[in-house]
């Protein structure tokens, strides 16, 4: 369309120069300036490099000094990586970002605390509450997001965290605090500038009340590792795992008491669990979380119902609940139809997996007949339809710390592994388990 200046509009004829009348159609006043012809964008260059020649240094992780906190980063944080800390409120991620922080700072590495929800003097009373204050700790209370990028820039911290990203803002930005596109700006400006400077960035994120990470879900994938707190606030007990991890493996996990003094790491697992009960609807198992096997005691209480039987489960999953009655009724004759049956997992730990189901049913038998089992007597194994036992992930590790803490008589599903522990009772069906712990 060389020399065309002007596009009639009704019927597309052009024209060197404007003109009154379109000479293809007649029409009047319809020429409009033709648009101009984009200009064709340069290529950028690209080169490739082979793998095998690719030096991993970058992905070098640094400690916090928060054990349990490393373990679940596969050793600590790595340098421009960002790393996104949720939980729900009050159940410790500001104290554990804050305990990480005042740890690095005590290796006399540069930190910064940019608070967005509290006052300098706020973060000054709970950092004391910690332990003493090191030299270094540098705290910004600001919600602007470009005023925390450019004292990222200016300070260039080891170890940066923002509590909490959903109450920062860019001024340039029409929409309200907090909304989507908001949080998804801050994130991506504090995370460019993180990884510029070779900051390892923590972002602290609130949830909804479903439980679920507020703000964009495109936000985890802008960071590097995502990190859960979960626990209930009103009890002592914090399980932090990682649910994205880039620089490593998920599913390890953390565990922390929160006390007066802020979050104290656990070392003894097994004290959880709290003593050994010889009661009826008592049994205890094995969890596999991450690379732990934890103790949990399964505890069960059967009782005439009021009015329509009720099935209630604490920290023990309904749907398996409800799986194992209906097994216990249809193939061991134990009818529970007109009873409450309450189960929890003691301790705060969550025993929610299928291995679980053994001890579970166990229990239930156990509080139905009014019969106490063995308190040295540990249960594993998933219960299937058919009333079978079936083979679970990690037996090996499970059984060596059944074994290491005192049991005497393991109940388990007939499979490899463990054969060598002299405790272990295989056994086919959850009849002949119950048959073997005393409750046929």
């Amino acid at each position: 369309m060389r020399g065309i200046g002007y596009v009639c509009s009704s019927c597309g004829a052009g024209a060197p120069r404007w003109q009154g009348r379109c000479g293809g159609c007649a029409e009047w006043n319809t020429l409009e300036a033709a648009p101009s012809a984009p200009r064709a964008r340069p290529v950028p260059d690209a080169s490739t490099q082979r793998l095998d020649g690719v030096d991993p240094g970058g992905s070098v992780r640094r400690p916090t000094g928060v054990a349990e906190f490393d373990r679940v980063l596969g050793g600590g944080l790595v340098a421009g990586s960002t790393t996104l800390l949720f939980g729900e409120p009050g159940v410790g991620k500001s104290t554990l970002a804050l305990s990480a922080l005042l740890s690095v700072a005590a290796r006399g590495e540069p930190v910064l605390l940019v608070a967005a929800e509290e006052s300098a003097g706020q973060v000054a009373g709970r950092a004391r509450r910690l332990g003493p204050v090191p030299e270094g700790v540098e705290v910004a209370t600001t919600t602007s997001a470009p005023a925390a990028a450019a004292l990222i820039t200016r300070r260039a911290p080891a170890m940066c965290v923002v509590d909490s990203v959903s109450a920062m803002s860019d001024d340039g930005l029409p929409s309200a605090t907090g909304s989507v596109p908001q949080v998804r700006q801050a994130a991506e400006r504090l995370c460019a500038v993180a990884r510029a400077e070779g900051t390892a960035l923590v972002l602290v994120g609130h949830v909804t009340k479903d439980g679920d990470l507020a703000g964009p879900r495109a936000l985890e994938h802008l960071v590097d590792t995502v990190v859960r707190v979960e626990g209930d606030r009103h009890g002592p007990l914090r399980v932090v795992r990682a649910l994205k991890h880039r620089f490593g493996a998920t599913g390890e996990v953390g565990l922390f008491e929160m006390g007066e003094a802020g979050l104290v790491e656990v070392t003894d697992v097994a004290a959880l669990a709290g003593p050994r009960l010889s009661v009826p609807g008592v049994v205890r198992t094995i969890t596999n979380d991450g690379s732990r096997a934890l103790p949990v005691d399964v505890q069960v209480l059967v009782a005439r119902a009021a009015a329509g039987p009720r099935r209630v489960a604490y920290q023990v999953s309904p749907a398996r609940l409800s799986l194992l009655l209906a097994v216990l009724e249809a193939r061991c004759g134990i009818d529970l139809g007109p009873h409450d049956v309450f189960a929890a997992a003691a301790g705060g730990l969550p025993a929610s997996e299928p291995a679980v189901d053994l001890a579970l049913a166990l229990a239930v038998a156990s509080a139905a007949t009014g019969t106490a089992l063995d308190p040295d007597l540990v249960a594993l194994g998933e219960v299937g339809l058919a009333g079978e036992l079936r083979a679970v992930g990690g037996f090996e590790r499970r059984v060596r710390e059944a074994r290491r803490r005192g049991a005497r008589l393991i109940l388990a599903p007939d499979q490899a592994g463990g054969a060598d522990e002299g405790a272990v009772r295989p056994c086919r069906s959850l009849a002949e388990a119950l048959g073997a712990a005393g409750l046929d």
